[in-house]
């Protein structure tokens, strides 16, 4: 497996639109890296980052839209 590092210093991070102001557990992402989606514990948002395939991202978001 090849690994590259991705500089995620300037990212833009998110939250979901279902995330609450109060400081619950949430994942931001953050948009702008083509083929990847880093995600983020909003807790911790000097921690560490996972960089999720895109197409592999795509799939659990629409596996989470079916359940409802």
């Amino acid at each position: 497996m090849r690994h590259t590092a991705v500089d995620l210093s300037c990212a833009q991070w998110r939250r979901s639109s279902y995330s609450n102001s109060n400081g619950g557990e949430c994942v931001e992402v953050a948009d702008g890296h083509p083929g990847l989606v880093p995600v983020r514990d909003s807790k911790n948002p000097h921690g560490p980052a996972l960089l999720i395939p895109a197409s592999a991202w795509t799939t659990f978001v629409d596996s989470l839209k079916n359940q409802s």
